[in-house]
Formats: structure tokens, C-alpha cells, sequence
């Protein structure tokens, strides 16, 4: 399963000793401002250098807008520098019909389409239909409504065959890490600062101690 650092914050994403291989980066409007950026093609094309300086193999970047014509523009610029970097960009895109015609655009340029939000069964064989690269549903948010979210997880790692990979964003327990990992997941995408709080464990540390102790 691939570990992708959900963060647009370069200074996340150098990890400790103890942490599995990093994937790449994904990021969103909502992660960008958060890391005190404005969403523009200057930042993503930062992103990009930043990846390629921390020696990430994959980046994720989310159109802001269903603009074909914008698009195409920042596509123009993003791809070369990718090329440049030796990253591999994924394009991002709010699963929704809104968005079509933006899909079937950076479909045509021929790079990789994660279609994120997805959130119920019908949007997945939506997805499944138009080709996506992945799918990712925000577990989190579908946990705080409510949702049979296990159900629609299984149903996303069935779709893998067909297509789509599933990437599992907004995870944030290791149990629900575990669930993934033994239903078969793709990818999951996580919280940097969880990351390192997760490749230690405070029954591993008394387990230590309690070594420690006998030793001595």
C-alpha cells in the first residue's frame, strides 16, 4: 500500500527514522491555505520544485476551478516543470458532474486523474465509467455524517479491478490504517504530524520497558 503525506507544507514533509517510504504529496486548496499560501500557479509550481528538492516521486496538485482553458494554461506550465523535477503529477479533481468536461481535459494531456470527495456508491461507478486514475473519499467526513463507511471502502478496493485505485484520505487512526491495509487499499493519504506519532506505540514502549527493566 503507498503512504502519500497529505500536506502543501515543504517543511512537513521530511519524515524521522521509522517511517515506511513516502510516496509523494497530496494537496488541496483547503491544505494550501492552511499552510499559509494563495491557490496559484506560482505556488504549484513552488510545489513542484519542493517536491523535487525533498526527492518525492509523486505530487498531487487540485484544480481550483472546472475551467477547461485555465486548465490547459497551468497544465502548459505544471507539466514541464514535473518533467523538469522528475515528478510525477497526479491531477486532482471534486468528484462531481460539474467537472466533466475538466476530467476529459487532463485526460487528454494524458496525465493521471483522482477524482477526491467521492462519497457515495454512485459516484464511484461514475468514476469507474470516466476513467479515473483513483478515487478518494474523505473517510473522516463521511464518519462524521453518519455513512456506511466501511461498505463504501469495500466497494472502492472491488473497483480497483476495474480501474480506479483507491486512496483513503483523512485517515486518522491506526485501526482505521489497519482496516485499509487488510482490505487491500491502494494508497492512503495522511497528516504528516500523525505519521510520526504513529511509528511509535505506547504498548511497544512498555513492552521495551519492561525488557529494559529485566536486563537490569
Amino acid at each position: 500500500m503507498k503512504l502519500y503525506l497529505d500536506s502543501a507544507n515543504p517543511q512537513d514533509w521530511t519524515m524521522p527514522a521509522g517511517v515506511p517510504a513516502i510516496a509523494g504529496v497530496t494537496t488541496n486548496p483547503t491544505l494550501v491555505k492552511r499552510a499559509g499560501r494563495d491557490v496559484t500557479l506560482a505556488t504549484y509550481l513552488d510545489l513542484i520544485r519542493q517536491a523535487g528538492k525533498h526527492r518525492l516521486r509523486e505530487l498531487m496538485l487540485q484544480m481550483p476551478r472546472p475551467d477547461s482553458g485555465e486548465i490547459t494554461a497551468w497544465l502548459a506550465e505544471l507539466m514541464p516543470a514535473a518533467a523538469r523535477e522528475r515528478v510525477q503529477l497526479t491531477i486532482k479533481l471534486p468528484c462531481h458532474p460539474d467537472w466533466a468536461h475538466a476530467l476529459e481535459t487532463v485526460q487528454d494531456h494524458g496525465l493521471p486523474t483522482l477524482l477526491t470527495g467521492l462519497s457515495n456508491p454512485m459516484q464511484l461507478m461514475w468514476a469507474v465509467e470516466r476513467g479515473a486514475s483513483w478515487v478518494a473519499p474523505y473517510i473522516g467526513r463521511l464518519e462524521d455524517a453518519h455513512r456506511d463507511v466501511l461498505s463504501l471502502l469495500h466497494a472502492c478496493v472491488r473497483a480497483q479491478n476495474e480501474g480506479p485505485g483507491l486512496l483513503a484520505a483523512s485517515v486518522k487512526s491506526p485501526d482505521v490504517l489497519a482496516r485499509l491495509m487488510g482490505m487491500g487499499a491502494a494508497a492512503v493519504t495522511i497528516a504528516p504530524a500523525l505519521v510520526r506519532e504513529w511509528i511509535t506505540d505506547p504498548v511497544t514502549d512498555a513492552a521495551i520497558a519492561q525488557f529494559n527493566a529485566d536486563v537490569a
